[in-house]
């Protein structure tokens, strides 16, 4: 599936002008960014779309600890990515996506937010993940909380609640890719106070990710 590339998110470090069309993530289009993208424009490890698809056959590359194989495959935020030992972690730069290095250690975990949850039988809870995971928890969790995973293990290790304080960042709006920190939050969670630099920002919880 292809993508008209004047329709593209912002986020993605593409010029506008250029070929007509591009390749669509497999999903969640405005949060995401095919591996095709990473590999070929951000990292130019390649030059074509063949020549990605030629390395990811050989099963060298891994998303989060699991081998990729499909050139559509949607990177989302704080993901990690494994290529010829070496790892490196999608970010924000400049309101884009980048992709940096990272140690050995830090491609251990990742953080993600909670987007949704529902009570199940035996009283047990799932929450959905914005990188499409789902988990069952016991511990008590909300909508907007973050949570670390342990990507080795594959369970949660930390919940980082969303509360006056902590430390967020923007992952949608006019200042994605930002960093601030919680100072007052409504009765209803709907309208969060942030301290950005020296200026005091207005959002709302869907605009924020937790971080620390």
């Amino acid at each position: 599936m292809y993508l008209k590339r004047s329709k593209i998110p912002k986020t993605w470090p593409l010029p506008r002008k250029g070929k007509k069309y591009i390749v669509r993530p497999l999903h969640n289009l405005r949060n995401s960014i095919p591996l095709l993208i990473i590999l070929r424009d951000v990292l130019k490890l390649v030059g074509t779309r063949k020549e990605v698809k030629k390395i990811l056959s050989s099963g060298k590359i891994k998303v989060n600890g699991k081998v990729v194989r499909d050139e559509r495959f949607p990177l989302t935020l704080f993901d990690n990515l494994n290529l010829d030992n070496k790892n490196f972690k999608l970010v924000y730069k400049n309101k884009k996506f980048d992709i940096v290095k990272i140690k050995d250690k830090e491609a251990e975990e990742k953080i993600a937010k909670v987007i949704g949850k529902k009570i199940l039988k035996g009283n047990r809870m799932q929450v959905n993940l914005s990188d499409g995971r789902n988990y069952i928890l016991k511990e008590k969790v909300k909508v907007g909380d973050s949570i670390i995973i342990d990507l080795k293990e594959n369970k949660i290790s930390k919940i980082l609640p969303f509360k006056e304080g902590c430390k967020i960042m923007f992952i949608s709006g006019k200042h994605v890719g930002e960093v601030g920190e919680v100072e007052a939050i409504d009765e209803k969670r709907k309208i969060i106070i942030l301290k950005v630099g020296d200026e005091k920002i207005n959002s709302k919880i869907d605009n924020l990710m937790v971080i620390k």
